[in-house]
């Protein structure tokens, strides 16, 4: 039987299993993908932007097994829970997250040296410092202005796990925190997350119960490019050998709710040029964790089969890699995945991942059991009513 341990290294190694899969490959078209590689098969694979001059010039690195600020910002989380040791919400991302992206320095591997996490960010989320500490805003308005995406889900995973089996706490929990940092699709993306990586602790739990529990608490365009997502990787199951025609389903159905399609760059000649690219929605829905669900459901839960197809399919590849691999590592435990893989993370990228997990464990089943003593209280409460 896996012990919550298990689960937790399951769940952090997984995304950095998914992300260093899918950083070698992130904004490539599938097409793109399927010219170079054929298809992603191990994190020791080379960056296609490896031989750039302009790589070299900016002093950055993929491939070969090294993650990005998905990996780095799940750790960061993790630490604010190891410090507060208790359930976090917007105060928490505007005081104790800031001090961990912002102010203390750790090694990048993409930088190949030490330095803030700040520095390695997309504008989205240095959305976080710049809200939180230039402008002083009111915690729970951090996210206001802030480009839709999935920033927060990308790195949300520890708060399922700290209310593992409790996937509506979960949930609240993720909107609570990541509220200082996105709004609309892109929060509610976080909130689901969160949820699924909850729910996926619980023993014997299937793909299918994790996709139905997000279709549960999942609201508005959100909930419905999961429901077809999971519903299309179902029809197409008997199929999952044609990559080709998997692909175009799943981007055919994701395009309801998520206009950019291959559209994944920012360029000089699209400034001032109008679009529903990342702007606030009730109808829209980001990406990564619709297509993450449908890939896992594809394949039934094999792990290294889902993040490899899932990596291999295009756009925000690592962020999809990332919300597979958290939610089928929670599921399985590390054991799933392969023991040479987590080698190359590790030594690739310099963070003591193991150690880092087993601190966090500590402190999560710490937050846990305050959680069941205090629900064991207020049951006795209601016995002597």
């Amino acid at each position: 039987m896996l012990t919550f341990a298990d689960r937790v290294k399951g769940a952090v190694f997984g995304t950095a299993y998914g992300d260093a899969m899918g950083a070698v490959v992130e904004k490539m078209t599938y097409g793109q993908i399927k010219e170079k590689y054929g298809r992603v098969e191990t994190t020791k694979t080379k960056w296609w932007k490896a031989d750039w001059p302009e790589t070299a010039r900016l002093g950055r690195m993929r491939g070969q097994g090294i993650v990005t600020d998905d990996t780095l910002m799940t750790l960061a989380l993790m630490n604010v829970y190891c410090t507060e040791r208790r359930h976090l919400d917007a105060y928490d991302m505007a005081n104790e997250f800031v001090k961990e992206i912002a102010f203390r320095p750790r090694y990048i591997p993409e930088f190949g040296r030490e330095a803030l996490i700040l520095d390695r960010l997309f504008y989205p989320e240095k959305h976080i410092f710049n809200r939180h500490v230039l402008a002083n805003c009111e915690p729970r308005e951090g996210g206001y202005g802030n480009m839709v995406n999935c920033g927060a889900a990308m790195y949300i995973a520890p708060v399922g796990i700290v209310n593992a089996c409790n996937p509506k706490g979960a949930y609240d929990e993720a909107i609570l925190f990541a509220s200082g940092h996105q709004i609309s699709y892109g929060l509610e993306a976080a909130g689901v997350m969160a949820c699924c990586v909850a729910k996926a602790f619980e023993p014997g739990a299937t793909v299918h119960d994790v996709a139905e529990t997000a279709v549960h608490y999942a609201k508005d365009g959100t909930k419905r490019a999961i429901h077809d997502l999971c519903e299309k990787a179902l029809l197409l199951r008997a199929d999952r050998e044609d990559r080709d025609k998997v692909v175009h389903a799943f981007h055919e159905a994701i395009a309801a709710y998520s206009p950019m399609r291959d559209d994944v760059n920012r360029s000089i000649d699209k400034v001032g040029m109008p679009s529903n690219h990342y702007t606030p929605s009730r109808l829209f829905s980001i990406e990564e964790l619709p297509l993450a669900l449908a890939y896992m459901v594809l394949h039934d839960g094999d792990f290294p089969e889902a993040v490899k197809d899932g990596v291999s399919s295009g756009r925000d590849t690592d962020s999809i890699g990332v919300m597979i691999g958290a939610i089928l590592g929670a599921m399985q435990g590390v054991a799933a995945i392969p023991s040479g893989e987590i080698a190359v993370l590790e030594e690739a990228n310099q963070q003591d991942m193991a150690g880092s997990c087993d601190r966090f464990t500590e402190a999560a089943a710490a937050i846990i059991q305050e959680d069941l003593e205090l629900n064991n209280f207020r049951r006795k409460v209601l016995e002597v009513r």
